[in-house]
């Protein structure tokens, strides 16, 4: 066999060789040299539309150097006047018609448009502001978009798509009326948005940021009559130091502490006692179902960006979902339930606020089903960027705190309950319980599954617990997890238990988190909720005694009892506009009007999809039969296996060429 020739480029008179490079940008960024960019991330597909990183080549030209791959013999220049004033009117151009409202805006001092303004010399715009301003989009209670802050990079579509594999977002129209818009430019709320906020991670210029909980939190701190209660995620301790500039993978959670004290916090605990208390209930639920023979797989249920997911495109895998809580709100739960009695004030004066890495949290806590006559279990979550801007606000120079611990009982936690933090840390916990319970062995420095460990996209193992061999499978992004619950839905899985999780690599590169594209630095947050781990005394979830005391008192006594059910379970919802359609004809509840749901997608003003529901709405109104028809939209991909422009007669399927066809069993069916 004859061994590949090696490519060898000149970068600025330098000889570089290319060893396994995709693009002259990743060869140039080797030199050490950083060309400016917006639209290029290692995880996602080359777009190429930002026209930043452009370099010479010579006899070729100027190449944009994300888009050209690498050639044996390439001269390459970086840096030369001309590239000097393509990329400075390239900037001018996207801060013309840009919200200059710098120093308002969430990502001042952290902006990727800013960043390149200042170093690429641009100090005046000359030109003209040709956009009207349009809108802010706050109908999410995760996220913000701003269109006036969109430079069209594409990032946010395309993570979107290709990672977590929903669309819910995409490009609209064409030339200077180009937006980025999600289908029909209804609010985030209205299509299927899964609140996980990776669209934000990405986003250069704050056009999409996590929604901001700040004031209300101030406002319940200094209310006299509110207590107000913290509790902090294990993803956060290992990221906010980001935010002051400390070493990515930091533990800071003992700083964390006591910046909240001085702040005005009345308590401070761990969402670790909750994790611990998740694996409780999880693990006994599904050694329940190993004893029973299924129903398998069951899901893990501690993601709601995952869960939402499953209840818009899965909604038939309700029985397969985890019956459980999430840590945050079984924490609130049980704040609500034990604070009452401990301190003697009334549930609405209490105050619990969760700090979390995730911005589908914030989804998550305003539910109804976890509120009591209207007050929630968790008042208001933060991301761990907005603690980081409450701490620098209050003028407390973090990195000078000497730490300080958490307030017991619930502030007590075990290395199980530190790695949710990391992809494959829910599964590992839950096995060291289970596994633990099945053989009797449950010594002090636990059991370890490093098999589900790392940043892949999806893991598999088997593992052995007595006679029983159980089928393991994690998964992280949705994008991943969308063939496995298809499967399952199907009912083709092999496995017994499946954790998903909807950011990569788990919460540590949750949406609400310092934005960190350096891949290094996010591996430094997994590797350093291990590293905590590892040092904790206490390593699996069955030897916290402070939450034995607490089931003692406040939860029945015991996992799964009819008291710990009623506060720590929950059930699940069919979000899916299409199946709602199907089910509401064929159980009868129709209520004399015929469901017609036509599939749509984001996308441009050619869409089919649109077309397809603006006739299919002319034509109802044109025959008269608007008041016998119930027209309704479902977003793509929520379609599972549907095409944009598929339209749902009475629970028949019409492709978007069979309108003609469909047209005619609206008839039909109008006039039975």
């Amino acid at each position: 066999m004859t061994t590949p020739a090696v490519k060898t480029l000149t970068v600025n008179g330098v000889p570089v060789e290319v060893q396994g490079e995709r693009n002259l940008l990743e060869v140039i960024r080797k030199t050490g040299i950083e060309l400016p960019t917006f639209c290029y991330h290692s995880d996602l597909s080359v777009y190429g539309a930002c026209r930043l990183c452009l370099v010479e080549v010579e006899k070729r030209g100027i190449m944009a150097a994300c888009s050209t791959p690498p050639e044996n013999g390439m001269v390459i220049h970086t840096d030369t006047m001309q590239l000097r004033d393509i990329r400075k009117i390239n900037i001018e151009l996207l801060l013309a018609n840009h919200n200059r409202e710098c120093p308002s805006c969430v990502r001042s001092a952290n902006c990727t448009l800013q960043t390149l303004a200042r170093r690429l010399g641009v100090d005046t715009i000359r030109y003209k502001q040709l956009k009207e301003l349009e809108p802010v989009d706050k109908s999410s209670p995760s996220l913000e978009r701003d269109p006036n802050k969109c430079v069209l990079c594409g990032d946010c579509v395309r993570v979107c798509q290709e990672v977590q594999g929903i669309g819910a977002i995409g490009f609209a129209f064409r030339g200077s009326k180009a937006r980025v818009i999600p289908a029909f430019d209804k609010g985030l709320n209205e299509v299927e948005c899964v609140n996980c906020g990776q669209c934000a991670a990405v986003c250069p210029t704050g056009a999409i940021i996590p929604r901001q909980n700040r004031e209300d939190v101030w406002n319940a701190i200094h209310d006299p009559n509110k207590v107000v209660v913290a509790q902090i995620a294990p993803a956060v301790r290992f990221a906010l130091a980001e935010f002051f500039n400390q070493e990515a993978g930091q533990n800071a959670a003992g700083k964390l502490v006591a910046a909240l004290r001085k702040m005005g916090f009345d308590y401070i605990y761990d969402t670790t006692f909750a994790a611990d208390m998740t694996i409780w209930e999880e693990a006994e639920e599904f050694l329940r179902r190993v004893k029973a023979g299924g129903p398998f797989p069951m899901f893990t249920s501690c993601c709601p960006g995952w869960v939402k997911y499953a209840e818009i495109n899965f909604p038939t895998l309700g029985k397969n979902l985890s019956s459980c809580r999430s840590p945050q709100q079984m924490f609130g739960a049980t704040m609500k339930e034990a604070m009452p009695q401990m301190i003697g004030k009334d549930r609405k004066d209490i105050v619990v606020v969760s700090i979390m890495p995730c911005t589908a949290k914030k989804y998550e806590a305003q539910l109804d089903k976890f509120k009591v006559d209207g007050n929630p279990d968790v008042d208001f979550v933060l991301t761990t960027t907005e603690i980081g801007r409450m701490i620098d606000s209050f003028g407390i120079k973090f990195n000078e705190l000497e730490p300080d611990a958490f307030d017991m009982p619930f502030g007590f936690g075990t290395g199980a309950g530190v790695i949710f933090g990391s992809s494959g840390g829910v599964m590992e916990a839950a096995l060291r319980y289970a596994v633990g319970k099945i053989t009797g062995n449950i010594p002090m420095h636990g059991l370890e599954f490093k098999e589900v460990r790392g940043s892949q996209r999806f893991k598999e193992t088997t593992v052995k617990a007595g006679d029983a061999e159980l089928k393991i499978a994690v998964v992280n992004t949705l994008g991943a997890a969308r063939k496995l619950a298809q499967d399952a839905a199907d009912g083709k899985s092999p496995y017994h238990f499946i954790e998903v999780m909807a950011c990569p690599g788990g919460c540590v590169c949750g949406g609400g988190q310092p934005i960190q594209n350096d891949r290094v630095k996010r591996a430094r947050r997994m590797e350093a909720t291990y590293k905590c781990d590892k040092n904790m005394q206490f390593k699996n979830s069955l030897e916290n005694h402070m939450l034995a005391e607490c089931y003692e008192k406040y939860l029945g006594g015991q996992p799964n009892s009819e008291k710990a059910h009623h506060l720590l379970h929950t059930t699940y919802e069919n979000l899916n506009g299409v199946f709602d359609a199907v089910e509401v004809v064929e159980s009868g509840k129709a209520e004399k009007k015929i469901a017609v749901s036509v599939c749509v997608t984001p996308g441009t003003d050619e869409d089919v999809s649109a077309k397809a529901l603006a006739d299919v709405l002319e034509y109802a109104a044109a025959k008269g039969l608007s008041d016998k028809l119930v027209i309704e939209t479902a977003f793509a991909p929520s379609c599972t296996k549907r095409k944009a422009g598929e339209v749902i007669v009475g629970g028949r399927f019409f492709a978007a060429d069979e309108l003609a066809d469909a047209k005619q069993e609206m008839e039909k069916a109008a006039a039975l």
